[in-house]
């Protein structure tokens, strides 16, 4: 099994936190987006995981470096591949042609899920989906009495379907999709003046491929810092985090409410830490409350009241402002 995640986008709306890395390699209860994502999938996978190839963006080559540690520490071989242009998902996928061969997953690290994505491997193929209220801004699926799709729309106006494609797709044949995004390229085929993922999709469901639909739980997206904390929270609470073994942790006249979660060498003083808070590495935190907060390493906060905030690596803080996003390397003064 290979698993192929596009994540070449740089993540505007997440700005100013991936003003330095790109959006999957912010960290969500103590560990990247894109990380806890594999990670989940190669749980639910009963056939093992040869490798799992990133389609990246020009991040350098320490991005390139920490991907690949994230695959062989669970036992696959990582490959690195760039996507030059935002050319669409179909051309994002082609990127990473050399290792598309075989059973193949396809997952876009733009979102986490609460699911099990266990599933027949010898089905042509799966498409994750999950219902909403307003599958307008989606692609959505529409099947037929046996769960096969029988139609693909993208963004519709009017009501087809309410279950959107969450970004999660399963083929048996990785060769036959590589075959058909390049048959997009090759022709000049866009939509919207993108190569697009679901036409591919569309000429092999033509020539008799059946996809089937596999549901998700949760869909919690990661596209802006009140997505990212709203993430945050439901991770610790899924994954049941408990803080109280954290490695190192220095605590005096301080209170941590679980679920949170707390790196290594952190020291708080004086403080009321929980529910939901993520706390980096070497961080220092000193006479504050905070709750449903991100804060990443290395940075210190003092006489604060946060909650709903997101605060990057190397920060300074002291202030008391009850919501606040603050990107790398900066200083906040009151």
């Amino acid at each position: 099994m290979k698993i192929i995640i596009p994540m070449a986008g740089r993540g505007s709306r997440l700005r100013p936190h991936t003003l330095t890395v790109p959006k999957p390699l912010v960290p969500i209860a103590g560990k990247p987006i894109v990380q806890i994502l594999v990670e989940d999938l190669t749980k639910s996978l009963e056939e093992k995981v040869d490798e799992i190839a990133f389609v990246t963006g020009d991040f350098g080559a320490d991005v390139d470096k920490q991907l690949i540690a994230i695959a062989e520490s669970l036992g696959a071989k990582g490959s690195v591949y760039k996507q030059d242009q935002p050319l669409g998902t179909a051309h994002a996928i082609l990127c990473a042609e050399e290792s598309m061969s075989g059973k193949c997953m396809i997952a876009f690290s733009d979102t986490l899920f609460k699911a099990n994505f266990a599933f027949n491997s010898e089905e042509d193929g799966i498409i994750w989906a999950q219902k909403v209220e307003d599958p307008s801004a989606f692609g959505v699926l529409k099947t037929d009495a046996d769960n096969v799709i029988t139609d693909f729309v993208e963004k519709p106006k009017e009501f087809v379907s309410d279950l959107a494609i969450v970004g999660i797709y399963y083929v048996k044949d990785g060769d036959n999709l590589k075959k058909e995004l390049r048959y997009l390229l090759d022709n000049d085929i866009t939509d919207r003046g993108e190569y697009q993922l679901t036409d591919a999709l569309e000429n092999m469901k033509q020539k008799g491929i059946k996809f089937k639909v596999g549901k998700i739980d949760e869909w919690l997206d990661c596209g802006n810092k009140d997505a990212v904390v709203y993430t945050n929270q439901r991770m610790l609470e899924i994954k049941a985090f408990n803080s109280e073994n954290a490695e190192n942790l220095q605590s005096e006249n301080s209170i941590v409410i679980q679920p949170c979660y707390i790196g290594k060498n952190v020291k708080l003083t004086n403080c009321v830490i929980g529910p939901h808070v993520s706390i980096g590495d070497n961080s220092i935190v000193t006479d504050s409350v905070i709750n449903n907060t991100v804060i990443q390493s290395d940075s210190t906060v003092n006489s604060a009241n946060l909650e709903n905030s997101m605060i990057g690596n190397k920060v300074e803080y002291v202030g008391s402002r009850s919501e606040i996003s603050i990107g790398d390397y900066s200083v906040y003064k009151v």
